[in-house]
């Protein structure tokens, strides 16, 4: 009796021990997978089906209301910041000194955060790695509002 125990013991294990093994060799498969997209270069933009159709874009200040109107062409990329050293200056308590770049990249519009401590944000989402702009998308960089305009 011993001995027929044993037999299906080992019929009943040796399945379950090859199941985990593909299950965490699928696992460990996914996790390279995420860690490889993760971990592009910047420059490397994923467009997805937003392309640019026309002429170039530029940001367009909403807020604060004293700019509302105001226009910056990326094209030389522009740094926006509170620093003396930024393309684009604003006095904004909640914006970095070095806050975010806006460049084209291949005739598209691009906004990519420089490591700031609030964060950057196109349409309430904040942005990861550099990020393509489409025409109306709305731009927070600390609480200055723009938008993409033609």
């Amino acid at each position: 009796m011993t001995l027929l125990t044993a037999t299906n013991y080992a019929a009943v294990i040796r399945p379950l021990q090859v199941l985990v093994m593909v299950v965490a060799g699928l696992f460990f498969l996914w996790v390279m997978r995420v860690a490889i997209v993760e971990s592009r270069p910047a420059d490397q933009v994923s467009s997805g089906s937003r392309r640019r159709r026309g002429s170039s874009l530029s940001l367009q200040f909403i807020e604060p209301v004293e700019r509302k109107g105001e226009r910056i062409v990326a094209d030389p990329p522009v740094v926006i910041g509170r620093g003396a050293d930024c393309d684009v200056q604003v006095a904004d308590t909640y914006i970095s000194s070095r806050h975010a770049r806006v460049a084209i990249d291949g005739g598209d519009l691009t906004i990519e955060d420089l490591g700031s401590t609030n964060g950057t944000y196109v349409n309430q989402e904040m942005v990861r790695g550099r990020l393509l702009l489409e025409r109306g998308d709305i731009v927070q960089v600390g609480g200055v509002l723009f938008e993409v305009v033609r």
